[in-house]
C-alpha cells in the first residue's frame, strides 16, 4: 500500500512518526511532504524522516492563508499524483484535504482541538476517518463534520502514543549551554498566525518575569522568526533562543517548568510529568479542559503565579500507549481493521 503524509506544523512530524514507522514496518510505501513553517522541516530532519518540502505558510491574514492554500495545493498535485497513494494521512493539514478531494484519495485526519475554524471543518468533512482523543465530546466533533462511523476516539493523549518508549537525552542541556543548577523553564509563545489565536499580553508579562528572576534559564521555542528576534532583542542572560530545531521533548523532560500558549507542548509536559502552565488565550478545547479538571495542567492568570523552583522526580513518559491503536483507526478508512467500537462516536 502507498500512503501519503503531509506535515504543515512543527508538531506533525512528532505525532506522525510512530505511525509512519509502523506502516513502513508493514512494508508499505510512504511519501512525506512538508510545509515551510516554524521548525517543521528542522524537526523532520532531526527525526530522520525523508521528506519533500512544498510551499510555505501564508501568514496571519485570511487572504494570505487562502492564497497559500491554493498555491501549495496546486503544487502538491503533481508529486502526489505520481506517487498514487491509496490513503492520505495528516494532523490537520487542509492542503492534504484539498488534494485528496481533487484526486479522490481516501484521507484520514488526526486532531486534538475541536475549535480550529472553517478550514479544519472542511478537512474533517472530506476525511473518511477523523481520530481524536476521548476527552473531546462527541457532540462537538459532530458540529464540525466528524460524526457517526467517521469519528474514532482513542484513549489518552496523542503525546502518550508518540512518546511511548521515549528516552530523554541529557545532551540537549549541554548543547544549549544550560547550567543544571538553575531553574529551567521551557516557554512556547502564542500561535499568532493561527486562525484560533487571540491577543495574549500575558506572554510578554511571563517573559518580563523570567528576565528579572534570579537563577533562572528560560529556553524559548519560537513559532516564527519574528518571535525569535523579539526574544533575542531582550538581550537577557536568562533567555536562550535556539537558532535551530532542538530535541524539545528531552528539554521538557528535564525542565522544572513549562509555560506554553499552545497545546502540544503543554500536553508533552503532562505526558512527561513536568509541571506546566497554559497561557492559551483562545477557546479551551476538551483535552485541556480534562487535564485542568484532573489537576495536570494549570491555567496561568498572572506571571507572578509562576513557581520558579527546582522539581523532583526522574524524567520519562508517565502513561505510554501503543501507536498500533492509531494505525488501526487509520486503516479503518480503507475498510480494513476497524478501531474498537467503544472508542467511536
Amino acid at each position: 500500500m502507498r500512503i501519503w503524509f503531509d506535515c504543515t506544523a512543527a508538531a506533525h512530524p512528532l505525532v506522525l512518526k510512530p505511525v509512519i514507522d509502523r506502516f513502513e514496518q508493514r512494508g508499505d510505501e510512504v511519501l512525506v511532504t512538508a510545509r515551510e513553517y516554524g521548525q517543521t522541516v528542522g524537526i523532520l530532519e532531526l527525526l530522520g524522516i525523508p521528506h519533500t518540502v512544498v510551499g510555505a505558510h501564508g501568514g496571519g491574514s485570511a487572504f494570505g492563508k487562502a492564497k497559500a492554500l491554493v498555491e501549495r495545493s496546486a503544487r502538491l498535485v503533481r508529486p502526489v499524483w505520481h506517487f498514487r497513494p491509496e490513503l492520505a494521512v495528516a494532523h490537520g493539514s487542509v492542503d492534504l484535504a484539498v488534494v485528496s478531494a481533487l484526486l479522490r484519495i481516501r484521507s484520514v485526519q488526526l486532531q486534538d482541538y475541536e475549535f480550529a475554524g472553517l478550514q479544519r471543518q472542511f478537512a474533517f468533512r472530506i476525511a473518511k476517518r477523523v481520530l481524536v482523543p476521548e476527552a473531546i465530546p462527541v457532540e462537538r466533533m459532530a458540529k464540525v463534520g466528524a460524526k457517526g462511523e467517521k469519528l474514532v476516539r482513542y484513549p489518552g493523549l496523542k503525546e502518550d502514543y508518540y512518546l511511548a518508549g521515549f528516552e530523554p537525552d541529557p545532551a540537549v542541556i549541554e548543547q544549549l549551554g544550560i547550567d543544571s543548577e538553575r531553574v529551567l523553564v521551557v516557554v512556547r509563545p502564542p500561535p499568532e498566525t493561527s486562525e484560533y489565536h487571540a491577543d495574549n499580553p500575558l506572554y510578554e508579562q511571563v517573559i518580563d518575569r523570567l528576565v528579572e528572576a534570579d537563577q533562572v534559564t528560560a529556553v524559548i521555542i519560537p513559532r516564527t522568526e519574528r518571535q525569535a528576534d523579539a526574544a533575542r532583542a531582550r538581550d537577557s542572560g536568562n533567555l536562550v533562543v535556539p537558532d535551530h530545531a532542538v530535541d524539545a521533548q528531552s528539554l521538557i523532560a528535564y525542565a522544572d517548568l513549562v509555560v506554553s500558549a499552545g497545546g502540544t507542548m503543554n500536553r508533552e509536559a503532562v505526558a512527561l510529568g513536568t509541571p506546566v502552565y497554559t497561557t492559551f488565550a483562545g477557546r479551551m478545547g476538551g483535552v485541556d479542559e480534562d487535564l485542568i479538571d484532573r489537576g495536570l495542567l494549570s491555567v496561568l492568570g498572572d506571571a507572578g503565579e509562576l513557581d520558579l523552583v527546582k522539581r523532583d522526580g526522574e524524567p520519562g513518559t508517565r502513561r505510554p500507549r501503543d501507536p498500533e491503536v492509531l494505525v488501526e483507526g487509520i486503516l479503518g478508512a480503507l475498510g480494513g481493521p476497524e478501531a474498537d467500537p467503544a472508542r467511536s462516536g
